[in-house]
């Protein structure tokens, strides 16, 4: 319904996705502390509030949108209550929760492109989590089910999770400038939240 008519010859979403966030999403993995020899449980903990505070408000604006393209289970990817659960977990009640502050500098999520743009980053995010895991379990003893769910939020699934959502990607026939606002979007995504994570103070 929402898809436009596709330029013969022109580069996949996908293609212009990770060419236009490359840098973005280099840039900002090089600043999060998840291997810094400094990270502790204080941090730690600083560090998912603050991933509180961008995907509650980020995750509402999208899903809530009513932009998103059909063709994707999209309750089954919401995060944000995961992030509550680890936050749980790590000794906050739920009052405290809902007082963390939350970004409001957000990206404008106002066409079907631009949501798929912000899809594509909230999605790519998963794809590092096992490896993340892994490590805040051997330097923190965070599993699973003590505040490190969020960190590999799919599990064994991630694998084919992303499969899907790029097979969900290569079904959206978007001309060239609905490409270039699902890049502007993805791009604000990315810098969104690293401004933001700046702002609370938890990356290196």
């Amino acid at each position: 319904m929402h898809s436009q008519a596709h330029d013969v010859g022109a580069p996949s979403l996908l293609e212009t996705l990770r060419t236009g966030t490359g840098l973005l999403h280099v840039a900002l993995e090089k600043r999060l502390p998840f291997f810094s020899a400094r990270l502790d449980a204080q941090w730690y903990r600083r560090l998912l509030q603050a991933y509180y505070g961008f995907y509650q408000p980020m995750e509402a604006a999208l899903y809530d949108s009513g932009l998103i393209p059909g063709g994707i289970d999209i309750a089954s990817r919401v995060k944000t209550p995961t992030l509550v659960s680890d936050l749980r977990a790590l000794g906050l009640h739920d009052q405290t929760i809902g007082a963390l502050p939350r970004c409001t500098q957000l990206p404008t999520l106002d066409t079907p492109a631009a949501c798929l743009g912000a899809l594509y980053v909230l999605e790519g995010a998963t794809l590092g989590g096992q490896v993340l895991r892994r490590e805040m379990a051997s330097r923190l003893a965070i599993e699973a089910d003590n505040g490190g769910a969020f960190l590999d939020v799919y599990g064994a699934e991630t694998g084919r999770r992303w499969k899907d959502f790029l097979d969900y990607l290569a079904r959206q026939t978007l001309d060239a400038n609905a490409q270039a606002r699902a890049v502007m979007a993805a791009r604000s995504t990315f810098s969104g939240f690293e401004q933001w994570l700046e702002r609370q103070e938890v990356l290196l």
